[in-house]
C-alpha cells in the first residue's frame, strides 16, 4: 500500500471510512467487523469515525467501539493504526442530527472518545462542522486546548470552506493537519478547499468519494467517461474515482466508507491505479 501524510505520520493512500457501519442500514457485526479485517489485510492503517455515527442518540458512540473492538481483535500489528474521530455533531432521539459546537462540549466529547477508542491520546481530532450558534473561534480554540493538553496527537477540521480552513490553522499555530470535506465526481465543490490544502501541505480528506456511483458500479450519464475507462482498464468505476482523486494531489487521502470486505479490498487497490494525462483530462471535464 502506497503511503502519504497526515502531520509527521506516514499512512495509508486510501483510508477506511467508518460511517455505513454504523448508521442507517448498517451490516451485522460479524460483517462489520470483517469489513475493517479485510481493510487491515489490504494494508490500509487510517480509519475515520466519529462519536455520532450511529443509529440514534441512543446508541451514540456506536462505531467508535465497533472500530476499537475490530482493531484490537484483528491478528496482525496494528501499532501503525491511526484512527480519526470527530467532534461536534449530536444525534437526537429520532436519528436526527444536531450541533454543539462549545468548548465544554467539544471537551466533554473528546473524554467520552478516549474512553471507547481506549487510548490515552486520539491520533486525529477533528471539530466535525462548524456550528451556527458558536463562533469557530470557540469551537476549535477548543481543539487547540485539548492538542496542548496532549489528549489528541493532531487536530483537523470537517466541513470548512477556506476561510474557515485558515482562521483554524491560525487559531491552532499553524498546527493543523487535516480537513474533511465531501468530494466526489458529483460534488466538486470542494475545489478552492482541495487547493488550499495542496498549496498549504494539510491532508484534503475526500468523505464520500464515491458519490455518483451507484452500489453496482454504474454510473450516470454525467460520469459515462468513468465507466468507460474502467472498462477499459478492467477495473471498477469505483477504483478508477479514487485513483482520479489520488492524482490531483499529494495531499488527497480518500476515505471510502464500506459495508462489505469485498468493497474496501476494491478501494484499496486504487493505490496502485495510474492514470495517464489524457485519462485525467477526461475525468476532470467529465
Amino acid at each position: 500500500m502506497r503511503t502519504r501524510r497526515i502531520g509527521d505520520t506516514q499512512v495509508s493512500a486510501i483510508g477506511l471510512g467508518g460511517m455505513p457501519l454504523s448508521i442507517q442500514g448498517r451490516p451485522d457485526e460479524q460483517r462489520a467487523v470483517a469489513t475493517i479485517h479485510a481493510a487491515l489485510d489490504a494494508g490500509i492503517n487510517f480509519i475515520d469515525t466519529a462519536d455520532a455515527y450511529s443509529l440514534s442518540n441512543a446508541d451514540f458512540g456506536h462505531n467508535e467501539t465497533l472500530i476499537a473492538n475490530a482493531v484490537a481483535s484483528y491478528p496482525g500489528d496494528t501499532s501503525d493504526v491511526l484512527i480519526a474521530t470527530k467532534g461536534g455533531h449530536t444525534r437526537t432521539e429520532d436519528g436526527g442530527w444536531s450541533l454543539n459546537g462549545s468548548a465544554a462540549y467539544i471537551k466533554q466529547a473528546c473524554e467520552a472518545s478516549l474512553k471507547r477508542l481506549g487510548v490515552e491520546a486520539i491520533g486525529l481530532y477533528q471539530f466535525h462542522r462548524p456550528d451556527p450558534a458558536v463562533p469557530i473561534a470557540e469551537s476549535v480554540g477548543a481543539v487547540r486546548d485539548l492538542l496542548d493538553e496532549g489528549k489528541i496527537r493532531y487536530a483537523g477540521v470537517s466541513n470548512f470552506n477556506p476561510a474557515e480552513i485558515k482562521q483554524a490553522n491560525e487559531i491552532l499555530g499553524g498546527r493543523l493537519v487535516a480537513v474533511q470535506n465531501q468530494f466526489s465526481p458529483a460534488f466538486r465543490s470542494s475545489e478552492p478547499e482541495l487547493e488550499l490544502c495542496d498549496e498549504l501541505g494539510i491532508a484534503f480528506l475526500p468523505w464520500s468519494p464515491l458519490g455518483g456511483i451507484s452500489r453496482a458500479g454504474e454510473l450516470g450519464s454525467r460520469f459515462a467517461a468513468f465507466a468507460g475507462i474502467a472498462d477499459a482498464r478492467g477495473v471498477s468505476p469505483q477504483r478508477v474515482c479514487l485513483a482520479w482523486m489520488l492524482a490531483k494531489s499529494p495531499v488527497v487521502i480518500p476515505i471510502p466508507g464500506s459495508s462489505r470486505p469485498a468493497s474496501i479490498q476494491d478501494s484499496a487497490a486504487a493505490a496502485d491505479l495510474e492514470l495517464t494525462s489524457e485519462e485525467m483530462a477526461t475525468l476532470d471535464k467529465a
